[in-house]
């Protein structure tokens, strides 16, 4: 029997040296948008790049067998990604979303609702008696953000997957802060698992993309027949470019969440700063379960600033190796003010209610030199 390859081994080589033309050890690009037919009524494997591409392909046979799951599909953003999994929703579905989850996914899912699509409730799944309540109104599809976006809540998979499923309800995880590298959704009962595949499976802030993965084959297949459907397939180049990147995901990961310990170290010695968000914290309220279900806590991290909004334009004008910009699992560090960049989209109240203070930053670190990047926020301090 055929020893099963690990996950790192999986994302290094997967597709490697396969090539029948002429054997190219990397998979080569097939830019070409559409393909002979054989014969008269003899379509080959790929006849349009619309409804499959060998490129995209292949990156969605690596998500898959990273993720553990049955199939994927390669979409053309993240956003891309969350309306996919939302397209398989049957008419005057219910659909329970995280109260804090990515300002743009509750944009996605407040407008589908307004247009009468299903019907959606924001709920704090940590609240088991507000959670208990969404789930006795049976709903088709249970939406979980683990860690949360901006301030890193964690939320128990297994768990809710468990309570979900006996409620009739299908899980999908958004995993892009961690990636399979850190975190398998599919293991801990999920039946999606949504990438904004820009993010740390890219790595380098040189294409946008999505991807859903399913659990399930006949899932899989909707999730490919919506695609087509709507059009909103990822172009091969895109493809090509993720799957160069996610190449090196375990190291990279690896490499990056090192150096953040060291800057959330940092930060909860500062005098300056008055709360770190970050679950390898001991304090952290969700750091038992991060240590259950995931295998490292990443290397994204909040804080917040004792001062106010002066202080933070101070800040982030200032600090030095930290580019200010939104987006996030690249290469380079990156610092964002989600109340006026990722999530301004919120109104004021709905950030209240997510913890996203006008104080919070959000980091994103990068391949940088540690003491290079501790030297940097240094200087950002030293403004206030």
């Amino acid at each position: 029997m055929a020893r099963t390859k690990s996950p790192e081994t999986i994302a290094a080589a997967n597709g490697i040296g396969l090539d029948q033309g002429h054997g190219a050890v990397t998979p080569p690009i097939y830019l070409s948008s559409t393909f002979a037919f054989a014969g008269f009524k003899q379509a080959r494997e790929y006849d349009y790049s619309r409804t499959a591409n060998p490129t995209r392909s292949l990156l969605a046979d690596t998500l898959a067998k990273l993720e553990g799951g049955a199939g994927a599909a390669v979409v053309a953003s993240g956003m891309a990604a969350v309306d996919l999994v939302l397209a398989t929703l049957a008419p005057e579905s219910f659909v329970i979303a995280p109260h804090d989850c990515y300002s743009g996914t509750q944009r996605l899912l407040a407008a589908r609702a307004a247009k009468r699509q299903f019907d959606v409730l924001f709920v704090d799944q940590s609240n088991q008696t507000a959670f208990g309540d969404a789930l006795d109104r049976r709903p088709a599809l249970v939406l979980i953000e683990t860690p949360s976006n901006p301030v890193m809540r964690i939320i128990d998979i297994r768990a809710v997957a468990v309570r979900a499923k006996a409620a009739g309800a299908k899980v999908a995880v958004d995993n892009t802060f961690l990636s399979p590298a850190l975190q398998r959704p599919i293991s801990l009962g999920a039946d999606f698992v949504i990438h904004s595949t820009t993010k740390y499976l890219n790595g380098h802030s040189d294409a946008v993309g999505g991807a859903v993965i399913a659990s399930d084959p006949a899932d899989a297949e909707q999730l490919a027949f919506w695609s087509n459907a709507t059009g909103v397939c990822g172009s091969p180049f895109d493809a090509y470019l993720t799957l160069r990147g996610l190449r090196t995901l375990f190291p990279r990961m690896a490499y990056q969440e090192r150096t953040a310990a060291c800057i959330v170290a940092y930060l909860e010695r500062h005098p300056k700063v008055a709360a770190v968000h970050y679950p390898g914290l001991g304090s952290h309220p969700g750091h038992e379960i991060a240590r259950a279900q995931q295998t490292g806590f990443g290397a994204m991290l909040g804080f917040e600033l004792a001062g106010g909004v002066d202080d933070v334009r101070r800040f982030v004008e200032a600090v030095e190796g930290f580019t200010l910009a939104e987006s996030l699992g690249g290469i380079e560090s990156l610092i964002a003010h989600p109340a006026t960049m990722t999530h301004a989209s919120m109104s004021e109240e709905a950030r209240r209610v997510a913890g996203i203070s006008d104080s919070l930053l959000r980091l994103s670190v990068g391949l940088e030199n540690a003491e290079d990047l501790l030297a940097g926020l240094e200087v950002g301090f030293s403004a206030l």
